[in-house]
């Protein structure tokens, strides 16, 4: 893994057509080191959603480019951008996006079986879910269904899932959006602790008191990154 683990150069972003054309995001340049806990703040509307996807490869950008980890990334196919999402990347959301039908440690599991190349036994990846649940607190859940734990259990059974296949970073969607005060803030002690332990994290929010736990925030407003703390 390099240092700089992702550079964006000149990123713009078009939605709609002809004269109906929103200029999303505006000639953004930015750099990222590993390691880095960084924050997107901007209202809604703003485009801080529309940059983390595309940091993400869930969304295409118009012109510009993208490195990461010193690979162009900009011109890959979709195959080619699921498999690097899959092996290097992780996602947590606002809402949680857990299949109600299978159990914690069948959700957690999933990434793996997507992952190309992925050799692990039966026993290993049995082995590697107790990990992260564990890393979570809630070893103790993995026979369960998501409907029978609160909104926090939840989002810690989707950083569980987010870290399954030791991504490289984790994109991080107002993770604590849905959730109380007292729970957001164990949430955020969680991703600390991961950065701590040299995981990039790269989060959107719009409450700036969650500032304090990155060590990088950017302001987005209309398109335009328009401060670097």
């Amino acid at each position: 893994m390099l240092s700089k683990l992702v550079e964006l150069i000149d990123i713009n972003k078009y939605y709609g057509l002809k004269d109906e054309k929103l200029h999303a995001l505006k000639d953004v340049t930015l750099t990222i080191e590993q390691g880095d806990f960084l924050m997107i703040m901007g209202k809604s509307g703003s485009g801080k959603t529309t940059l983390l996807n595309l940091l993400g490869l869930l969304d295409r950008f118009n012109n510009g480019n993208y490195i990461f980890n010193g690979k162009d990334v900009t011109n890959l196919n979709e195959n080619q951008r699921s498999e690097l999402r899959n092996s290097y990347m992780g996602f947590i959301f606002q809402q949680f996006h857990l299949i109600d039908s299978l159990t914690i440690e069948q959700n957690v599991e999933l990434p793996m079986l997507y992952k190309e190349n992925n050799k692990l036994s039966k026993k290993e990846k049995t082995l590697h879910v107790e990990k992260y649940l564990d890393t979570v607190g809630l070893l103790n859940k993995k026979k369960q269904t998501p409907a029978k734990l609160s909104g926090g259990q939840q989002q810690r059974i989707a950083i569980a899932r987010a870290l399954i296949n030791d991504p490289y970073v984790i994109f991080a969607d107002e993770p604590t959006g849905a959730l109380d005060s007292e729970t957001s803030k164990d949430i955020m002690n969680i991703l600390k602790s991961l950065n701590k332990d040299n995981k990039t994290i790269i989060m959107v929010t719009h409450d700036g008191d969650l500032t304090r736990y990155a060590n990088k925030v950017i302001h987005i407003k209309d398109g335009l990154v328009t401060k670097v703390d």
